[in-house]
């Protein structure tokens, strides 16, 4: 399958602030603001926010990676941009239409992965935190670091707190210090590092894995995921029991339990347009 191009947005009036290239089921969201290290201005939020809503919707599309052009990941929200405008009204309504991309990206039927290659700071260490994967190059560094500025990083700290211990997480947002790639591995903030080098290959092997699973599985496996999460016990049982016995009742899965039972490899059903 030929790979398909997008563009959103511009920057500098030619340049498209995110491209977004789809090939082989896997959908590739680069932010594009090198110069600027990929900062989440208001018109970056809004383009990941319409790209990532219509692969929402967008059957051929199993995977969503999350990625960045340049030395940086992405250094935070735009503060040329915040000081411009120091009212609260201004500060609510950002940080209200960052936590609504954040809480997208959970609620994407598709897993996202982010590919990080650089720095990664403040919300843009949020949102590795709130991708359900991330690769990391060996190089890649990682802090919250407002609380420099005497800002605390509080709306990080949601997706920080859910990914590392308290005491990690505390740790980072108070004193604003760098983590490397290794000790974010090592706390639970990335799955998995390498070599520079190294990096594209290590995020098409992670979707070539999930690309060769059901499209259903995956799905309903990741909302359940989240959502037992902040549950008691119980419920989450409940609500497990209930999600794998719906699953168990999809095509793709009574074939895959029947191939596994003849011993041969499962001819997985083609799903419709629109449907996981």
């Amino acid at each position: 399958m030929a790979a398909s191009i997008q563009e959103s947005g511009v920057q500098g009036n030619t340049d498209p602030i995110l491209v977004t290239t789809i090939e082989a089921g896997v959908a590739t969201l680069t932010m594009n603001r090198p110069a600027q290290y990929n900062v989440l201005s208001a018109a970056m939020l809004d383009a990941l926010q319409s790209q990532l809503e219509a692969l929402a919707t967008d059957a051929s599309v199993r995977v969503v990676v999350l990625a960045a052009a340049g030395k940086a990941f992405c250094a935070g929200h735009d503060l040329r941009e915040m000081r411009a405008e120091p009212s609260l009204a201004f500060y609510q309504a950002l940080f209200a239409q960052c936590s609504r991309l954040m809480a997208t990206i959970q609620a994407l039927p598709q897993p996202v992965i982010a590919r990080v290659q650089g720095v990664a700071t403040a919300a843009g260490c949020q949102l590795v935190a709130m991708c359900d994967l991330a690769v990391a190059a060996d190089t890649a560094r990682f802090a919250v670091s407002g609380v420099n500025l005497g800002l605390f990083c509080a709306t990080p700290s949601v997706a920080l707190s859910r990914n590392v211990s308290r005491k990690a997480a505390f740790e980072m947002l108070v004193t604003g210090d760098f983590i490397d790639a290794a000790q974010a591995r090592e706390r639970g903030l990335v799955n998995r590092v390498v070599p520079s080098d190294r990096l594209d290959a290590e995020v098409r092997s992670l979707t070539d894995s999930i690309v060769a699973k059901p499209a259903v599985a995956i799905a309903a496996g990741k909302g359940l995921f989240y959502r037992q999460l902040e549950m008691g016990i119980d419920a989450a049982y409940q609500l497990a029991g209930q999600t794998m016995a719906c699953n168990m009742m999809a095509p793709d899965t009574l074939e895959g339990v029947q191939a596994f039972i003849d011993k041969r490899p499962p001819a997985w059903p083609v799903a419709a347009p629109g449907g996981r």
